[in-house]
């Protein structure tokens, strides 16, 4: 009987941690969708039609780069270096800048 209730308690707790651990789980993606939200909303107003669907196209081919970027043209409109609308141009060589280099790729026939 005793151990019975001493069982039953121990699932309790570990119901309760399980909740628990699930309601955090909720808060955090909750406050990253948030996050991304806000990045998403700065994007736009720093970035024309043509550059966001540039950076989309970027984000697909190399997330990380992409990612870099748009941390790096945040950081400088929160900086206030930023005066006007980023556009496609202005992307594509700050894109260039950052982009790795590409290897020749060389075949020899023997």
């Amino acid at each position: 009987m005793e151990e019975d209730e001493e069982l039953e308690a121990l699932r309790r707790k570990r119901l309760e941690q399980l909740q628990m651990s699930q309601e955090q789980k909720l808060v955090e993606q909750e406050q990253a969708a948030q996050v991304e939200a806000q990045r998403q909303a700065v994007l736009r107003k720093i970035l024309t039609p043509e550059a966001r669907e540039r950076m989309g196209r970027v984000s697909l081919a190399y997330p990380d780069i992409a990612r870099g970027v748009e941390n790096q043209l945040i950081a400088l409109v929160q900086a206030g270096r930023v005066q006007s609308v980023i556009d496609d141009a202005s992307l594509r060589e700050i894109l260039r800048k950052v982009m790795p280099k590409k290897r020749e790729i060389k075949i020899e026939r023997r």
